[in-house]
């Protein structure tokens, strides 16, 4: 774990040295629970902050994280994650994307034996000036089972 953090840490310092163009996002999502866990959790919800780079015309690249929880059902106790990822987003008109996030949400909770897992959540959405609205599907892959959801967001570009 301690080489992957240094790793992203370099890789994030490189990159503010050589961007040209680049921009926070803030943005929140909610989401449907579905598979393994849509009996137990009824909603998914959270906050997300991405910084990207300008990779070429068409290409954004750069981290994402954040905050996101599935509210459980019938009194059981919500699920929390901190996502931390690589995010890329490509333009396949002018206001339309595709978009991926790929990395490790880690667990945010106090639970013994719980854990965070490897979090991916392919995209497609439309884009303007200062925002962006986005249809994903979420995965979190753990031992045992995948917290997943389908996730409306928006992201407010600053």
């Amino acid at each position: 774990m301690k080489k992957i953090i240094l790793t992203a840490a370099a890789v994030f310092a490189f990159s503010f040295a050589n961007a040209q163009d680049g921009g926070f996002k803030l943005g929140a999502h909610l989401g449907l629970p579905m598979g393994d866990i849509k009996d137990g959790y009824s909603l998914n919800i959270g906050a997300d902050v991405t910084y990207v780079w300008k990779v070429a015309d068409s290409f954004d690249a750069g981290i994402a994280s954040g905050y996101t929880t599935y509210l459980g059902k019938d009194g059981a106790d919500a699920v929390g994650f901190i996502p931390v990822a690589a995010t890329g987003q490509y333009a396949i008109a002018d206001n339309l994307f595709l978009g991926a996030d790929l990395g490790y949400a880690v667990y945010a909770g106090s639970e013994d034996g719980a854990k965070g897992g490897v979090l991916y959540q392919p995209k497609f959405g439309y884009k303007a000036e200062k925002l962006e609205v986005y249809l994903g599907y979420k995965g979190i892959s753990q031992d045992g089972g995948t917290f997943s959801s389908v996730n409306i967001g928006v992201n407010y570009k600053l």
